[in-house]
């Protein structure tokens, strides 16, 4: 079985020399706009470049994050950065947004696409998804276990990266609404201000019940290599380069086989969160996962650390072997033939060589001084000498030939075959006006259900609890909420979509690409859910595309940005309820209750004393906004097929209520938000 390969985050031009000087095969990185990480300090185009020569060169693949949320708006400024990163020769981009990676399928085709764990998928059913659609790497969610991989491995063939070591979120990748909703800085856009790092504590828990250490699987990244993972992935472009040398040094080196406590020691140093932690590849999730940055964490990166980290990649490192072919012959300029992994370059000198006055030029002094490739990514391999008898050979010419001959092998190194790119040719389309009388309500129980329904309203149910509202509701047909967190329940799943089949359900709310094959598969019609994130136009038409037949677009959109999409299938926007912030599958509140405690009626509380619910499902937890989107008395704003009331922690008489409310378009009693409905996320 071949290695893993290492891909080394850079977030700075000095990242690039660490990770390349220090055994990485690949980097990712981001440019100005549209990256995860917007906060780091990115590449300028030119930056972007130079930096694609260098990694080259050295025989390193670059991979490029275009991996946020893109608006209708924002997408020409995309492709346009699409262009130029193509230009730059970049081997891959890495995407979360399923709109625009249909665009780079269109525009580049010849470019490799990489599914971001930003997009959700937890299945081997969704990872074949994937590999249908075209993309050629996904990234796994880091909350598998070793066999959940494993399984994934065995019923794909997609490539599989893997996050080894770095920071961990508590909240799945692409599911997250937290910092969004406390300040408008966006976690699918780039800009997640990181409030899981602050106070939210569960009854009994840590205090910090949303923050875990960090990830590191460095040790047992054979292990990783055994379970079929192609590519090692380090976390951490915002992270300084003595992080990125480090990481990246000790992967290489336990790849090999090999353990340098030194360096494991500066590893832990330079950045962690009261150490590190293996409990989601090891299924041992607890409360020994989670943990701060302390003050000791912080004084462990000294001047001391830093520096013996810097050394690491202060200097360039030899990497190819280079053999050359020199011919002196008499009356004729010399030639150096340089070659290098199928690539050769020849260059000449200016003068002829002379006839030796007294000792003549052997090949041993040739050989010597062609040796010395010194501050080069270059070693000499096999050496051959053609000379004439009797000839000089001055070592300044020969010097100048070598130097010569290395810089053009780089230069020739670093090319990479053109991709081609074309704007895509799209009609002119204006967003239709939508009746906005539809309504689709949801229950997390049938004790919710009030006395009353509207007469046309669709009613939402967890799937396995189809019969518990049937006794209420004979006459209305319900759709199955499949839930969003599916980690190794892919066949329970099935099961439970079977059942509600034979109890005469078609419809299924699909809040993941995994829901969507799994439903698609057992024939459902498709409600596609708000959290996968349908941000743009492009996005909408693809998920229609793969059978979804309604939309709730994404809560992160504006009322304006939400009525300006188009699309051919009806869309819907989360028109009221404790909009949930965080998908988890270590659950907070079991840092200090256990489930039976609990009773799934538990919450965190803030700094602020503000409490938010926390309700579990099918394996995992949900944390839920402190309080409720309402936007019934805002109609007049609202350009949607239909409006989606999410009820959670409600009784039947506050369900009674706000429905009541609601459809009379009247204002709503006691604390609210109208969420991102007008401000929007940066």
């Amino acid at each position: 079985m071949p290695k893993s390969e290492i891909l080394s985050p850079c977030g700075s031009s000095e990242a690039v020399f660490a990770a390349a000087r220090c055994g990485a095969d690949a980097v990712y990185l981001g440019v100005s706009r549209f990256s995860a990480r917007r906060n780091a300090a990115n590449f300028t185009f030119e930056e972007l470049e130079t930096a694609a020569e260098y990694l080259h060169s050295r025989g390193i693949s670059v991979h490029v994050a275009i991996n946020t949320l893109i608006s209708d708006d924002e997408m020409p400024d995309a492709l346009e950065t699409l262009k130029i990163v193509c230009a730059a020769d970049a081997d891959a981009i890495i995407i979360q947004d399923l709109g625009f990676a249909e665009y780079v399928k269109e525009c580049a085709p010849e470019i490799e696409r990489h599914a971001s764990t930003q997009i959700s998928v937890q299945t081997p059913s969704g990872f074949s998804l994937l590999e249908n659609l075209g993309f050629r790497t996904a990234v796994l969610p880091r909350e598998l276990t070793k066999e959940e991989i494993g399984e994934i491995r065995d019923k794909t063939s997609i490539r599989l990266e893997a996050f080894v070591h770095g920071a961990l979120c508590i909240c799945v990748s692409g599911q997250c609404l937290l910092s969004a909703m406390l300040g408008g800085r966006s976690g699918n856009r780039g800009l997640c201000a990181q409030p899981c790092r602050l106070e939210f504590s569960a009854p009994g828990g840590t205090g910090h019940d949303l923050s875990l250490k960090d990830l590191s699987l460095i040790e047992r990244a054979n292990e990783l290599t055994e379970c079929g993972v192609s590519l090692l992935k380090i976390e951490g472009r915002m992270k300084r380069p003595e992080y990125v040398a480090a990481a990246t040094a000790a992967l290489r080196a336990s790849l090999d086989g090999k353990s340098d406590p030194v360096l494991n020691r500066n590893l832990s140093a330079v950045f962690s969160r009261s150490g590190f932690t293996s409990a989601y590849f090891d299924n041992a999730r607890g409360r020994e996962m989670f943990g701060l940055r302390t003050k000791e964490d912080v004084l462990n990166a000294n001047g001391e650390t830093l520096s013996s980290l810097r050394r690491l990649y202060e200097k360039e490192k030899p990497c190819r072997s280079v053999d050359f072919h020199l011919s002196s012959l008499e009356n004729e300029p010399m030639t150096l033939r340089a070659q290098c992994d199928g690539h050769e370059v020849t260059v000449k000198s200016d003068a002829v060589p002379e006839k030796a006055n007294f000792r003549p030029t052997d090949e041993s002094f040739i050989k010597d001084k062609l040796s010395k490739c010194g501050g080069t990514i270059f070693s000499a391999g096999n050496i051959e000498i053609n000379i004439s008898e009797n000839l000089s050979v001055p070592a300044k010419e020969i010097n100048s030939l070598r130097r010569s001959a290395l810089e053009k092998l780089t230069k020739e190194l670093s090319k990479r075959k053109e991709i081609k790119f074309s704007f895509p040719e799209e009609k002119k389309r204006t967003p239709k006006k939508r009746s906005g009388k539809g309504l689709i309500i949801r229950f997390d129980s049938a004790d919710q259900l009030p006395p009353a329904l509207p007469g046309d309203a669709s009613i939402i149910c967890p799937v396995g609890e189809e019969k518990a509202f049937l006794r209420k509701l004979v006459e209305k047909k319900l759709i199955a909420e499949i839930p969003r967190g599916l980690f190794g329940k892919e066949n329970e799943l099935r099961r439970l979509l079977e059942n509600a089949k034979k109890e005469g359900i078609t419809r299924a709310y699909c809040p993941t690409l995994d829901a969507v094959v799994l439903a698609k598969e057992a024939e459902f019609e498709l409600l596609g859910g708000f959290s996968l994130n349908a941000f743009n136009s492009k996005t909408v038409s693809e998920l229609e595309k793969l059978g979804v037949s309604s939309i709730v677009l994404s809560p992160e959109l504006t009322l304006r940005q939400s009525g300006a999409i188009i699309s051919n299938i009806p869309t819907g926007i989360f028109a009221y309820g404790r909009l949930p912030l965080m998908l988890t599958r270590n659950c907070p509140v079991k840092n200090g209750l256990d489930c039976a405690e609990c009773g799934r009626n538990s919450f965190l509380t803030d700094r602020k004393n503000v409490k938010f619910p926390v309700r579990c499902r099918f394996g995992c937890s949900e944390v839920l906004n402190s309080v409720p989107i309402y936007l019934g008395d805002k109609k007049d704003d609202i350009n949607a097929d239909f409006s989606l009331l999410w009820f959670t922690t409600e009784s039947a008489e506050e369900t009674d209520a706000t429905i009541k409310k609601f459809t009379s378009s009247l204002p709503f009693d006691g604390g609210f938000t109208r969420g991102l409905s007008y401000r929007g996320v940066f």
